[in-house]
């Protein structure tokens, strides 16, 4: 026997075969884990759409109950105005219109009565009014000279929310420059707060002069408001709205 280790020869054959096997087993190992992403995204994709769609509704609620919450901020005297015009759309069983006893432009007392057979086409105001007043009551006009001869059934009243300075001869002249068939009224301040209260109208003192009492503005509702013959009230027209609108909606009435 000899001394020497024998020296053995790896069989080529069985080498190749194990780097086979063992590149086969690597593959095999990571075969499940290159495939495992893709079909877990596939999954998770439905999972995600209703996420998405859950987060946007939470956020379109949220964004409304805000809105809610914290309305656009206004001023006073625009809340007041907004809640004196609303409350002839938000309640239609609020009684507008009623009994007044005013004097008229030509110093002679006046009753409802006096208008007995009309339809009242009332708008309350001031002569110091910068603008609101002369567009309303031009628009008044405009519409009863469209209506014609239908235009004889209709009483259009003016009434004053400023009586301290509106005499019956400052609305004389007032009312001059306007319709013919314009009447202008005005009365104590009892008188007034009294109409004003029975038409839902709101008045008040906007602007001073401390170094002149004469020298104010008036803040007030902007709304012309008709009354059947009856005394009833029949509808409102908002301030802006064009003649033609109003004369086409009053001869539904006349």
């Amino acid at each position: 026997m000899s001394n020497e280790t024998p020296n053995f020869e790896p069989n080529p054959k069985t080498k190749s075969k194990t780097r086979l096997d063992s590149g086969s087993g690597d593959a095999k190992k990571s075969k499940p884990s290159t495939r495992k992403g893709p079909k877990a995204l596939t999954r998770m994709g439905p999972l995600l759409a209703i996420v998405a769609i859950l987060i946007s509704v939470g956020l379109m609620f949220a964004a409304r109950s805000y809105k809610t919450a914290h309305p656009p901020v206004t001023t006073t005297t625009d809340q007041k105005l907004l809640k004196a015009n609303n409350k002839l759309t938000t309640n239609s069983m609020v009684q507008i219109g009623g009994p007044f006893t005013l004097t008229d432009h030509n110093g002679q007392m006046v009753t409802e009565n006096s208008y007995a057979g009309k339809y009242l086409l009332v708008f309350f105001g001031y002569t110091f009014c910068p603008d609101v007043c002369p567009t309303a009551l031009t628009t008044i006009s405009n519409t009863l000279d469209l209506l014609g001869v239908s235009a004889d059934k209709i009483m259009p009243l003016f009434i004053t929310v400023d009586p301290v300075r509106d005499t019956p001869a400052d609305l004389k002249e007032y009312v001059s420059y306007f319709h013919p068939k314009l009447v202008a009224l005005t009365g104590t301040e009892e008188q007034i707060k009294a109409v004003t209260k029975t038409y839902r109208v709101y008045f008040a003192k906007a602007q001073a002069n401390k170094d002149d009492k004469e020298d104010y503005l008036m803040d007030h509702s902007s709304i012309t408001y008709l009354i059947g013959p009856d005394g009833n009230f029949v509808e409102h027209f908002s301030h802006g709205m064009e003649p033609e609108k109003i004369a086409e909606r009053l001869l539904k009435h006349l």
